[in-house]
């Protein structure tokens, strides 16, 4: 490959970008079908629970850190949540609730790399194993329905789908609206305040960052106490809009998530993150997903064409790297 080609692939949030552009193009070709409101819709409605997870574990991953405890700290708070809702907590306090066990997660994780100095991908399995046990426990292996239709409670679904119409439309995705404005106000603390430049720093080299006098252990927990409450907020968002949760379940959402982040252009060395591209790499998964059955494909192919897209983009924050150190 020669040095220009390397150039314009090192540039990995413009090649992902592209490469969203010309699925979409690809799939509206082969089936007008693809076109239609709805599809967007259900784009729209598959997108945004991974992507809040996504936009948490970017923290994380900035720091040289993985966290593989978030698809099952999701579903864990949303089951400690539903089981208070069952025995009568007002909806407002469960999804505070919720959202505290996802902190609490974090919390742990962080204590765990930061204090204690496990690896991350040892501290977090760990978690992953609590959290799905502590949900089975807490729900006594049942599955939890939250409230629809007129059902008290059930105002928290229109936070993330509109259920009736109104203003907007039936099954409008506001948790899609949500999910940019959270994804603007993280980009904004990444990229332009001393908590994102402090992550960032640790990515880059830690032992540099803790020798100027930067809290190193406080700011890397915060890294993973981001992913925590984004992972809960994403539990919600899921039992939004699928109405239940289930035990032993969100194994796998932590995969989708990670690989929307390194797609996006995120190194897994750490110390360079960009939401923005996060959340492209978690739309192009997405359209993957929901485009393929129009074109009968099955979905599963999906996987097999992610990982060719993962791997292509490992190799071209390699090349990225290698260009910056050059």
């Amino acid at each position: 490959m020669n040095s220009k080609l390397k150039k314009i692939f090192a540039n990995q949030q413009a090649v992902v970008v592209l490469a969203l552009i010309v699925i979409c193009v690809a799939f509206s070709l082969i089936t007008p079908k693809f076109m239609q409101p709805t599809t967007f819709t259900n784009i729209a409605k598959s997108a945004y629970y991974v992507s809040f997870m996504a936009i948490g574990v970017t923290f994380v991953i900035c720091t040289g850190g993985i966290d593989l405890s978030i698809g099952t700290v999701a579903i864990c708070a949303a089951l400690i949540g539903g089981t208070l809702m069952e025995a009568g907590l007002p909806m407002p306090l469960v999804i505070i609730v919720t959202l505290l066990v996802g902190g609490l997660f974090g919390l742990l994780n962080g204590v765990l790399v930061s204090k204690f100095g496990l690896p991350s991908f040892i501290a977090t399995l760990g978690s992953m194993m609590i959290s799905r046990g502590l949900g089975s426990i807490v729900s006594k292996t049942k599955t939890i329905s939250f409230p629809q239709g007129d059902s008290a409670g059930a105002w928290f679904r229109e936070l993330f789908m509109v259920t009736k119409d109104g203003v907007l439309p039936k099954n409008f995705p506001t948790g899609f609206v949500l999910m940019v404005v959270l994804a603007v106000i993280m980009g904004v603390i990444l990229n332009k305040t001393r908590i994102g430049r402090y992550i960032l720093s640790i990515g880059s080299n830690k032992e540099a960052t803790r020798l100027s006098g930067i809290n190193v252990a406080k700011y890397e927990c915060l890294a993973y106490i981001f992913a925590g409450l984004f992972a809960a907020l994403a539990g919600i968002a899921y039992v939004a809009v699928f109405t239940t949760a289930q035990p032993n379940t969100g194994n796998g959402f932590e995969l989708d998530a990670i690989a929307g982040v390194v797609i996006g252009g995120t190194s897994l060395a750490g110390g360079s993150g960009s939401i923005f591209g996060t959340i492209i790499g978690v739309l192009i998964m997405t359209v993957l997903k929901i485009g393929f059955p129009y074109i009968g494909v099955q979905s599963h192919y999906q996987l097999f064409i992610t990982g060719i897209i993962l791997i292509f983009a490992v190799y071209m924050d390699i090349l990225n790297r290698k260009r910056k150190n050059a």
